[in-house]
């Protein structure tokens, strides 16, 4: 029942970024014979050509619950876009998935790019993990090793963005087209892109 209750899970560690899986496996989650199509997938390994089985399911089943989190228009929407913008808006569909993600972006690594270091570790989020373990039952139920895994996987995808440098500075991210989650309503994405006010301003200006 904790695991029901709980808003936060760790699969985040069943895959990571996953931008090509995602890619490959979009014509099947936009099909109406999707759970037939992505089953022969899993068993098969037509498409994503990852050896492993499990490892294979396990994306899927990632892919798939990301896909069901946004509405068809975004995924619609997603498709037209170019490369470096797909990847700014798997950044925010994974922000949008998992809350543990979501939590990191807007208590620690905003945090620390408004502080003087511009610098996140796995050590800062560890600090995070006992704050939201001491107020959340399922969460302190995770073994050490588990929030390690999740912390890690969190800073990989980062990296996959370009939000975090090899010397684990910080850096802000931008698509050219950042005033579409104005317009689809959620403007606080600019925010955790890490982006000025004064860069957020001139993209509002500039959509009036």
């Amino acid at each position: 029942m904790k695991r029901i209750q709980s808003p936060y899970t760790a699969a985040i560690t069943g895959g990571g970024f996953l931008f090509e899986e995602t890619n490959l496996l979009l014509p099947l989650l936009q099909s109406d014979n999707r759970d037939v199509l992505l089953k022969d997938e899993a068993v098969n390994n037509r498409i994503l050509q990852i050896n492993a089985e499990t490892s294979r399911k396990r994306n899927i089943v990632e892919i798939a619950r990301r896909y069901d989190t946004m509405p068809v228009s975004f995924w619609e929407d997603y498709k037209m876009m170019e490369e470096h913008n797909q990847k700014i808006a798997l950044f925010f569909v994974i922000l949008k998935t998992y809350k543990i993600c979501f939590d990191f972006q807007i208590r620690v690594t905003m945090r620390k790019w408004n502080g003087i270091a511009k610098s996140l570790t796995r050590d800062d989020l560890m600090m995070e993990f006992s704050e939201i373990a001491a107020k959340d039952e399922f969460v302190n139920t995770w073994s050490e090793n588990t929030m390690r895994k999740v912390a890690s996987t969190y800073l990989s995808i980062l990296r996959k963005v370009g939000m975090l440098d090899n010397n684990s500075e910080l850096h802000s991210v931008q698509a050219n087209n950042m005033d579409y989650y104005i317009k689809i309503g959620e403007p606080w994405f600019l925010e955790a892109c890490l982006l000025q006010p004064y860069q957020i301003d001139s993209i509002k200006q500039m959509m009036i």
